[in-house]
């Protein structure tokens, strides 16, 4: 059986994508989509995005999870933060994919010159607290009763992680063609794939 890797995702991959993402949006509230996207609204989703944001798979016979980046806020001071979400496939729990994908995900973005990421958290779940905050996030805020979904009230936690030290006057972040295939590109690849747990 082939080790599993991290690539960069491509719409080719979307039915896979969705297959991971549609019960997670059917039957939780770690989505506050409602209604499941269609394999072609990931598909834009992914074209959409990663011209300037990274959307990355981990695959072995087939996708067994997947990270991406989106805009924090859309005006102009805000660029140089994002969200952050990871998603993996029931039946590749504890190979530690989250910590692989996420870890390669954060390389990427540093080098694109990001400085902050943040993660929402419809609470409770201490999975996704736990993982994260062993990344190092630490906790901002709570936003109260802010989401209804499955006949209840929930509220979200907001986790942020510092990406690389701070500068005084920040380049603007620079698009994934600007880094992609280059040795850095690469290396984040790589130091992501190194932490999966072989099942």
């Amino acid at each position: 059986m082939p080790a599993p890797t991290i690539r960069e995702a491509t719409p080719d991959d979307a039915a896979q994508i969705q297959a991971i993402y549609a019960p997670i949006v059917s039957t939780t509230t770690i989505s506050f989509e409602l209604e499941p996207p269609s394999i072609d609204e990931i598909r834009r989703r992914i074209l959409h995005t990663s011209p300037k944001l990274p959307w990355l798979v981990c695959e072995r016979d087939g996708i067994l999870g997947y990270a991406y980046a989106s805009q924090h806020r859309s005006r102009a001071a805000y660029q140089w933060s994002v969200d952050v979400s990871v998603y993996v496939h029931e039946q590749a729990r504890r190979m530690h994919i989250g910590r692989a994908l996420y870890t390669a995900l954060f390389k990427i973005l540093a080098l694109q010159g990001f400085f902050n990421a943040y993660a929402g958290i419809a609470l409770p779940n201490p999975a996704s607290v736990g993982i994260h905050e062993s990344l190092g996030f630490v906790p901002v805020g709570v936003y109260r009763g802010v989401g209804y979904k499955l006949g209840a009230w929930h509220d979200v936690g907001w986790w942020q992680l510092s990406l690389q030290p701070r500068t005084d006057d920040p380049a603007p972040p620079r698009t994934l063609d600007a880094i992609r295939g280059s040795a850095a590109w690469d290396e984040a690849l790589s130091a992501g794939t190194a932490l999966i747990r072989q099942a």
